[in-house]
């Protein structure tokens, strides 16, 4: 979250946003973005990285406000296809 705030938007393309992390999972983080103020950090795509290869968490992740879903561990070839989805 500090660093979509900070930082100018446009800085970033995307998001890899891990779906388990610390103090604020991937989901509520997502959420929080999409509720920005500043409409280009709030569109920016997300796509959830996560071990958790249910069609539920997939369902979650895209209910949360992700754009797209990749399952850890991940082939390189399958990521770029999630991405080019994503940005186009």
């Amino acid at each position: 979250m500090e660093e979509i705030q900070d930082k100018e938007a446009g800085t970033y393309q995307f998001i890899l946003m891990d779906v388990q992390m610390p103090r604020m999972n991937g989901y509520e983080a997502t959420q929080k973005i999409r509720q920005l103020a500043d409409v280009k950090k709030a569109q920016i795509p997300i796509i959830a990285m996560t071990a958790n290869a249910f069609e539920e968490d997939r369902k979650h992740a895209l209910d949360a406000g992700m754009d797209g879903f990749i399952m850890k561990p991940f082939r390189v070839d399958e990521m770029m296809k999630v991405i080019g989805e994503v940005m186009e």
